[in-house]
Formats: C-alpha cells, sequence, structure tokens
C-alpha cells in the first residue's frame, strides 16, 4: 500500500525543530535527536514538487537496515526506528511510520567521506581534465564507468550552503588532524568493502558512496545515512557498460526529465509530471527489496 507523501513533518512531531535540510528534518528531544525523513526530492540543488510518496520511508528503512548490518565494523548514532516509542511526540504515528530515526547527539564532523570504485560521475570529469580525482593520480586510458583496481578514498568538506568542495586528502589532514583522518579514511574504505561485496551477490554494483562521522565522547560514530540511494550510486549489473551515462537505480528519472526540460535550472522548476514521480517511487521500492529482500 502506498501511503500519501510527506513533504515536511513540521505538523506531526510535538518537538522543536532544530533542522530542515533538503529531505530530512531534525526534531530536538533533549539529550536524542529525532530525525524525520520527508518524500521531498532535490535534483540540481532545488528541491521539486511534489514530493515522491515512499521515498522517505525508503531511505530511513534502508539506513536502518546498513546501520544493523554495519555495527560490528564501526559504532552509529541509532537509538531505535519505533515510532510507538515516540509518545506524545508523535502527533500522527502513521504518517510517521517508517520514517523516523531516534539518535544520538554527536558532533558532526564536516567532511563529506566519499568512496569511488568506479570513475564515473564528478570522478570522471576530474580524470578527464587532470588524469587525477582529488589529486590523486590514476593509470592513462582508463574508460568511463571503469572499475578502478582498488577503490580510492576522495573527501569534500562539507558546505552546507551549495556543493561540497572536493579536496585532497593531505587538506582534510590539515583541516582535522592527520590522526582523526586516517581513522575516518580506513573506516569509509572497510565500509565500501563490505557493502560492494553485499550488493554484488545481489546483482548490484556500488559504483562510489559517502558517510558521514561524528564524535561522541571523544569516539568517532557513523551518522546520518548510509548506504541509500541518495547517498550511493547503485547500478544494475545488467545494466553496466563502458562509455555511457548508465542509468543508476534512485532518483534518475528526475534528473532525466529536468535536463531535457526548457528549464534554466536558476529558477524553482514547475511541478514534475505525475509519471516521473511515480517512476521515482517506484526505484526506491525497487532497490529498497533488492537489497533487503523484503517489501514495505
Amino acid at each position: 500500500m502506498t501511503h500519501p507523501a510527506v513533504s515536511t513533518a513540521v505538523d506531526l512531531v510535538n518537538a522543536p525543530l532544530l533542522y530542515k535540510g533538503k529531505v530530512r528534518e531534525l526534531y530536538d528531544l533533549g539529550e536524542q535527536t529525532l530525525i524525520v525523513v520527508t518524500d521531498r526530492i532535490s535534483a540540481f540543488d532545488y528541491v521539486l514538487d511534489p514530493a515522491v510518496p515512499e521515498k522517505g520511508n525508503v531511505l530511513n528503512r534502508l539506513s536502518a537496515f546498513w546501520f544493523g548490518k554495519t555495527k560490528e565494523l564501526m559504532e552509529n548514532h541509532v537509538v531505535h526506528i519505533d515510532v510507538d516509542q515516540l509518545g506524545d511526540i508523535a502527533r500522527d504515528r502513521e504518517a510517521l511510520k517508517n520514517r523516523i530515526m531516534v539518535v544520538r547527539k554527536a558532533e558532526r564532523i564536516d567532511i563529506e567521506c566519499v568512496v569511488r570504485g568506479c570513475i564515473t560521475g564528478g570522478g570522471w570529469r576530474q580524470y578527464q581534465e587532470t588524469g587525477k580525482v582529488n589529486g590523486i593520480e590514476l593509470p592513462q586510458g582508463l574508460r568511463k564507468n571503469a572499475v578502478l583496481a582498488q577503490p580510492i578514498f576522495t573527501p569534500a568538506a562539507k558546505n552546507d550552503v551549495g556543493h561540497d568542495e572536493d579536496i585532497p586528502f593531505e587538506q582534510m589532514q590539515e583541516l582535522i588532524g592527520a590522526d582523526l583522518a586516517l581513522e575516518l579514511k580506513e573506516k569509509s574504505l572497510k565500509l565500501f568493502a563490505f557493502a560492494k561485496e553485499y550488493c554484488e551477490e545481489r546483482g548490484i554494483i556500488l559504483a562510489d558512496c559517502k558517510f558521514e562521522f561524528g564524535l561522541l565522547d571523544g569516539k568517532v560514530i557513523l551518522i546520518d545515512e548510509i548506504f541509500t540511494p541518495d547517498a550511493s550510486r547503485f547500478w544494475a549489473k545488467d545494466k553496466y557498460s563502458l562509455d555511457i551515462e548508465i542509468d543508476s537505480m534512485d532518483k534518475e528519472p528526475v534528473r532525466t526529465y529536468l535536463a531535457a526540460s526548457s528549464w534554466d535550472r536558476n529558477s524553482t522548476p514547475d511541478p514534475l509530471p505525475l509519471e516521473v514521480v511515480e517512476e521515482t517511487s517506484r526505484r526506491y521500492l525497487d532497490i529498497y527489496h533488492r537489497l533487503t529482500g523484503k517489501s514495505l
């Protein structure tokens, strides 16, 4: 059953709003934070209308799934995902079901930890211009979408306004300290290797992904979301090919539609057509099913 899309949870939650991102909203529960994953969708730095039914449920449930799978590798911020435990904080439990996560409050480390297993997207554009990605020299003659001999760690300095900025690892060390930078690099590569193998067994290529980490009582923990279609590039193995734009298992229908439209990218775009919204919703539900073996 498809639930109505949720564009915001402000009227559904009885707690102060701490932060409203493009998709997530954070509410203050005192010692803990409530994350509500809405169905909002963004592309090219714009939040679009209408929201995509089930998208937030998929993102939240997938993150919970992966946090559970990886907790032996890396401690994370999850306390629970049970809407019934919210009590009076939840004004509409049915609307919030599947899309909430109560987490421990950590101090965010302002680095986006990106791991690339294939040369594509922004990494491919860097390689075409310089032969390098984030300062890492790669072999000559690589083709677009090629699987790298070893995954590479390509961090970005977080920027809450506009795009995150790709930086060399040495700059990351200067920003947060050499030891912490090395720990985040090692943890990111280990997490990527774990998920890559899991995905391969299910006919999916994990091309690249990003992580966020935080500090809690001086210890590094995993925060935000992991291995979701919004934080990872998933390719179906049967769609894989070199030298093309591979149709990734995420909001690709939205990007494709906008790129082919007459939208100028400098103003809020018109509402998305129903068929684009429906296809995008189907994509999110499909990747959830393929990764977890379950349906929402």
